[in-house]
């Protein structure tokens, strides 16, 4: 369970950089990073960040009660 909370972890890091970047710069680190992918795996990888955003925010929840 350490392992996937550290993934997911790394995963929100990333995300939150990426939307930094973006409003900062207006850079998408993540269509820079997967540039040759196919479009529409972008989409998978917005809402996988948004999926780990939601556990991290019920994990956050329950560690604090």
């Amino acid at each position: 369970m350490r392992m996937l909370n550290n993934i997911l972890f790394s995963l929100l890091i990333v995300g939150g950089l990426n939307w930094l970047l973006v409003g900062i710069f207006g850079f998408d680190l993540i269509a820079f990073l997967f540039e040759g992918a196919i479009p529409a795996s972008y989409g998978i990888i917005y809402i996988l960040v948004g999926v780990i955003v939601i556990c991290s925010l019920s994990l956050f929840k329950k560690t604090n009660d």
